[in-house]
């Protein structure tokens, strides 16, 4: 029978355990592994059956069994130890506290996903990652952020197999109130909502969760609330579900209604409000607009209130590709904002004109998220050194007139969360070598660029570690493996092959991530006698754990996971290669760990960072990699190998995956397994275990988020809120008033003549040339401009690369005719070919760079061929 109504029904904890209820709460139980140790000590059986999750565990252990902890002295003491050990987490001063400088007082953090432990099923993969690597760090670090995102009742989907390998996709319900939150209530108990007004009169409720990340809170915010109609009741129903409108709707509730959450949240606190907003990916840019709205409530102009909120916002991209940026129908954004719908105190056009791509090779009528979040932020960021180039020209046209690499994104490298990610196993290895709490600190804040200890650790120790790990993976892959034949309804008498399958003594490879075709799940299939030969190898055999989702939409996905399916289905090599569904961060945990190699074959440049190679690496692992994202960045053949690239112009995909797939063949015969497999005066793969040792002493301390998120808080949060600060009303409505101007103005700024001190076009290195440069400002004057030489090597068609800008300072007063002569010194400082320009950018205090106008003026051609402005 079934029910007609679902209860959650909780425990009475005895009063010496309620402290158990408060260390279920907070979610640091999940990277912590004495308070893990704790819940599993209460009752093992339940502790499995429960996934590891101390909510549900407390929900299931039997009364008697609570009655018994509660009269146990010894239980009570580690108790009260683990407890007390939270309370100074949670209150004592960290690193954030100990920084010099006045940083922000708080920070809020928004992102569409959050993967914080596999107990909160709210991510779909490394975006929702990150976010949640983001939040711990933080935590660890003592950065106040406030976390905002949606709580999907449905969460992404967990995926199944069908008898001949289609994916199937299930949404379990999830039950808030079984979940580790706690509803944010107002001073009389009442639920605390925000509400967004839609067409027609209409209003779309939701209630906010409180998740405790460590330090940092959580909001989540719920539309399936009685409030509301059936449709506004699953605005939030499923992760990256739905149509246009639906993903409209749930990214304005994430953002405007996320900064009305966070408003509530600091007025029910009293934490402190936010001075920098940072959006996670253009899904959260809508907040920019509610905070605009709240200061044109308080008296500020659209352009005052614009430059205000910029000052304060960080804007991360992640995406490599266009195809990767949510942009909605101008028509349906604009009848969800104005007078009968949200924002109504603001012109519609002027929300449009944040978003519509309004430049070379944009789509007019499109409302590209991404667009707007770099408008209404003052500084951006891409995820990788390379991630960062690949943004800086995506986004080019939206700063006309400069060079891709003067475009105003830098990048900070992604990090993962190492006490999250880091085995039990490995993390003791270290503690034994420098004790527990310098090795706790060493994986959560970091700070150190290697980790020497490790050289002082003996092959042997290493050696048997990984072998351990591996052993583990083994039996965790047999266990899944069974259960995901079950589901395609095999029977007891066809599973006996399982206890067979992988092997801990076999160079095991891992692959797992989500499914787009760019990731060439089915690269490795390209040759399949070549791969049958690696895994059936007599004497250095492979073997490969493959898992991923494909989006519920994407067929093209789904047919590339049923390829693999079907190849490691074949009864050949089914004891040598497996496909694990339902990938997911319990998982990971077990599959980072347990492999030698880390495969990953993009196709470059579409890896933003890529981050599941970085928690394989902190275990031990090492890379085989296309170089693309992080890989680009700090690949060395210390840490592993670079699949070669053939990303050439003329290269058609077909061959480029040929040309690839058998680089990475040849890797894995001649360099990989035979360094895996061979032996060395000890008995030991001494030259793989130096592999290993160098991975970790010197890759580790790079990959780690307590390394991002400092650099987040040193490079653009502490800047961030100084520039907020600055942004007083006054100052606002100056920097409005002045761009207003300049814009105005600039058709009347040029470049009239250049002349320099040079009389041929050769020079010694470390000479100085004398530049005169006499420019027409129109109605500006010279404080409203910066006039620089621009100045550096030249490529075969007169680029300047790594150029050096030097400003020019103005001589005496305006000609009759208005004109301005500047003059200044050009330093010859490098050999060879040589150039320089000049050029005339707006300049004001509250400007992050002179780029941010996306104003300039340079010579004419014709101008540019009378000076001679290249030197050789």
């Amino acid at each position: 029978m079934k029910a007609i109504r679902r209860l959650t029904v909780r425990p009475v904890l005895p009063d010496p355990l309620r402290p158990l209820s408060d260390l279920a709460r907070n979610l640091r139980w999940s990277w912590h592994p004495e308070t893990r140790d704790l819940f599993q000590s209460v009752d093992p059986e339940c502790w499995t059956a429960s996934g590891r999750d101390p909510v549900r565990l407390l929900g299931t252990v039997p009364p008697a069994r609570l009655a018994e902890l509660a009269d146990d002295r010894r239980f009570l003491r580690r108790l009260t130890a683990v407890a007390d050990d939270l309370d100074h987490y949670m209150s004592g001063d960290r690193w954030y506290q100990a920084q010099p400088g006045r940083l922000p007082a708080a920070v809020a953090y928004f992102s569409p996903e959050f993967g914080i432990t596999a107990a909160l099923p709210q991510y779909s993969g490394g975006l929702g990652i990150l976010a949640g690597d983001h939040l711990k760090a933080a935590s660890d670090l003592g950065v106040p952020l406030v976390g905002v995102g949606l709580l999907y009742r449905h969460g992404y989907f967990r995926q199944s197999l069908s008898r001949d390998g289609w994916q199937q996709e299930h949404y379990p319900v999830l039950d808030p109130h079984e979940l580790p939150l706690a509803p944010l209530k107002e001073p009389d108990g009442t639920p605390a909502h925000v509400a967004l007004a839609l067409p027609g009169g209409r209003e779309l409720r939701a209630r906010v969760w409180l998740a405790q990340v460590g330090r940092v809170p959580l909001l989540l915010l719920d539309s399936d609330v009685e409030e509301n109609d059936p449709g506004e009741r699953g605005v939030t129903d499923r992760l990256y579900g739905g149509g246009s409108e639906h993903r409209l709707l749930q990214e304005m509730l994430l953002g405007i209604g996320g900064v009305r959450a966070v408003r509530a949240y600091c007025r029910l606190t009293g934490h402190a409000a936010p001075e920098v907003f940072h959006t996670n990916e253009g899904h959260a840019g809508f907040l920019g607009l509610e905070r605009i709205a709240e200061l044109c409530d308080e008296g500020l102009e659209f352009g005052a209130a614009l430059e205000a909120v910029r000052a304060g916002t960080v804007f991360t991209t992640h995406t490599p590709v266009p195809a990767g940026i949510d942009r909605f129908d101008r028509e349906l954004v604009a009848r969800h904002f104005g007078p009968d719908s949200e924002l109504p105190r603001i012109d519609v056009e002027r929300v449009l004109r944040l978003g519509m791509e309004t430049y070379p090779g944009g789509e007019p009528n499109l409302f590209n998220m991404a667009v707007m979040g770099l408008r209404l932020a003052q500084r951006a960021n891409g995820v990788s050194l390379l991630h960062g180039g690949v943004s800086r020209g995506m986004f080019a046209g939206l700063w006309p007139g400069f060079d891709a690499e003067e475009v105003p994104i830098t990048s900070v490298t992604n990090g993962v969360h190492a006490p999250t990610w880091v085995a039990p196993e490995v993390f003791r290895l270290g503690a034994r070598q420098i004790g527990v709490q310098r090795a706790e600190d060493a994986l959560a804040v970091g700070g150190s660029d290697r980790w020497d200890s490790v050289a002082d650790i003996p092959d042997q120790d290493i050696w048997e570690l990984r072998r351990t790990l591996r052993a583990q993976l083994v039996e965790e892959v047999r266990e899944r493996l069974r259960a995901s034949w079950r589901q395609r309804g095999a029977g007891t008498a066809e599973l006996g092959w399982i206890d067979d399958a992988l092997d801990p003594d076999v160079l095991t490879i891992g692959f797992a991530r989500r499914v787009p075709s760019y990731k060439r799940l089915t690269l490795m299939l390209r040759d399949r006698d070549r791969l049958m030969d690696l895994l059936l190898h007599p004497e250095r055999p492979i073997q490969i754990v493959v898992a991923g989702k494909a989006h519920p939409a994407d067929d093209g996905g789904k047919r590339l996971v049923q390829e693999l399916v079907r190849f490691a289905d074949d009864p050949r090599v089914r004891h040598r290669i497996v496909f694990l569904p339902d990938y997911g961060m319990a998982m990971a945990q077990k599959l980072y760990p347990g492999c030698d190699i880390w495969l990953n074959n993009p196709l470059r440049p579409l890896e933003a960072c890529g981050t599941s190679g970085m928690k394989a690496a902190l275990n031990g692992c090492l890379n085989l990699s296309v170089l693309d994202g992080w890989w680009d960045e700090w690949y060395q053949p210390d840490f592993g190998w670079a699949i070669p690239t053939a990303d050439g112009a003329g290269t058609d995909p077909d061959r480029r995956d040929a040309i690839e797939a058998n680089a990475l063949y040849d890797l894995l015969e001649q360099r990989i397994t035979p360094r895996f497999y061979e032996r060395g005066a000890s008995g030991l793969p001494d030259r793989w275990l130096e592999m290993v040792r160098r991975t970790l002493s010197l890759l580790g301390p790079k990959v780690l988020a307590g390394r991002m998120v400092r650099e987040y808080v040193e490079r653009l949060y502490a800047p961030a809120a100084e520039a907020h600060r600055a942004m007083d009303p006054d100052s606002a409505r100056g920097l409005a008033e002045w761009k207003a101007r300049v814009r105005a103005a600039w058709p009347g700024v040029s470049v009239d003549h250049v002349e320099t001190s040079a009389a041929t076009a050769s020079a010694e290195l470390g000479a100085t040339l004398g530049l005169r440069v006499r420019v027409k400002l129109g109605d500006l004057a010279p404080e409203d401009v910066e006039v620089q030489a621009v100045s550096g090597r030249v490529d075969s068609e007169d680029r300047i690369t790594d150029a050096a800008k030097v400003p020019l300072k103005p001589v005496g007063g305006p000609d009759l005719e208005g004109r301005w002569v500047y003059e200044g010194p050009l330093a010859l400082d490098r050999t060879g070919p040589f150039g320089y320009t000049v050029r005339v950018l707006p300049a004001h205090r509250l400007l992050a760079s002179g780029v941010e106008t996306g104003l300039v003026a340079v010579p004419s051609g014709d101008l540019v061929e009378a000076a001679g402005l290249l030197m050789r």
